[in-house]
C-alpha cells in the first residue's frame, strides 16, 4: 500500500498534572530482574493513563531521608525552597485497578540507583509518591501490523499493550532480556508472536540482539514500528528503519527509555 494514500492518525492526549502520594500495598517479585510495586491511597482517585507506554514520574527519598516532591506551577513544577528535591525516574503504569483503588509499577533490578535500591528495599507500608501522566500518545489502531521493540525497560509497557490489544489485531514483539529466567507470561488476545533474547551476560549499551533480530522482521502491509531500549540503539534502530526500509517516520515511535553513560 502506498503511503502516501494511506490515513493512519495517531494522536497525543494531554492530561492535568496531579502529584500524588500514596503507600506501598504488596511487592511481587516476577523475574530475577524485574520486581513489582502496588501501591494505592485515597490520592490515587482519578488517575487516567491513556496509552500503554504512558510514563509516570517517580520520586524516591532525597540523601535527608525525605520525600521533596513539587507542585504544579505556572512555568512548570515547583519544588519547594530550602529542601533538596527528591530523585525521580520515569516508569510505565503497568496496571490501574480502580475497583482496587490500586497501581502496578514493574522496576527492573540493575544494581546501584535510586530507584532499583528503592525497589530492592521496598515493603508494605513504605511511603510512595509520584506524578502523571503528562499525556498519552495513542498510536493509530488501523495498521495491518505492529511490531513492539524493546529490552527489559520496555517490557512492563509491551505487556500493558499486548493485554489492551483487541482480537484480530496482529503483532510481532522482540523481547530482549538479561537471561532465559527472566520471560514473563505474556496475556493477549490477538496475534502474536513473541522472540525472546536473553544477553546471558552480554552489556545491555552494546548488544546487537534487538537489531539483528529486527532485520528479520518482514511484516505485510501497513506497519507502526514501537521501539523502546537504551537511547543510542533506539536512535540507531529508527534510522535503519527509515533510511534502509523507507519507512514514514509518522510510522516509528522510538524511544529512549534510558541512556548509557561510560
Amino acid at each position: 500500500m502506498d503511503p502516501a494514500v494511506t490515513q493512519h492518525h495517531s494522536r497525543q492526549v494531554r492530561h492535568p498534572l496531579v502529584f500524588r502520594r500514596l503507600q506501598v500495598r504488596e511487592v511481587i517479585d516476577l523475574t530475577p530482574h524485574m520486581r513489582r510495586i502496588v501501591v494505592g491511597g485515597p490520592e490515587l482517585e482519578g488517575f487516567r493513563s491513556g496509552a500503554p507506554d504512558d510514563h509516570i514520574k517517580v520520586f524516591f527519598p532525597n540523601p535527608e531521608g525525605e520525600y521533596v516532591t513539587p507542585t504544579p506551577g505556572p512555568d512548570g513544577p515547583v519544588f519547594p525552597e530550602g529542601k533538596t528535591p527528591s530523585p525521580a525516574r520515569d516508569y510505565t503504569p503497568r496496571h490501574y485497578d480502580p475497583a482496587a483503588g490500586t497501581l502496578a509499577i514493574d522496576f527492573v533490578i540493575h544494581g546501584d540507583g535510586p530507584a532499583s535500591n528503592w525497589a530492592e528495599q521496598a515493603r508494605a507500608g513504605d511511603a510512595f509518591a509520584f506524578g502523571g501522566p503528562r499525556g498519552s500518545f495513542v498510536a493509530a489502531d488501523d495498521f495491518d501490523h505492529y511490531v513492539m521493540v524493546g529490552d527489559e525497560t520496555a517490557l512492563p509497557a509491551i505487556a500493558r499493550w499486548l493485554e489492551e490489544m483487541p482480537a484480530g489485531r496482529k503483532a510481532s514483539v522482540l523481547i530482549e532480556i538479561p537471561e532465559e529466567a527472566d520471560r514473563q507470561q505474556l496475556t493477549t488476545r490477538a496475534d502474536v508472536s513473541i522472540t525472546w533474547l536473553p544477553r546471558n551476560g552480554a552489556d545491555a549499551a552494546t548488544s546487537q540482539l534487538l537489531e539483528e533480530a529486527l532485520a528479520g522482521v518482514a511484516p505485510e502491509g501497513d506497519t507502526f514500528w514501537w521501539i523502546a531500549c537504551e537511547s543510542a540503539r533506539a536512535r540507531r534502530m529508527r534510522v535503519s528503519l527509515t533510511g534502509q526500509r523507507n519507512v514514514p517516520k509518522d510510522w516509528i515511535r522510538a524511544t529512549g527509555y534510558w541512556k548509557h553513560t561510560s
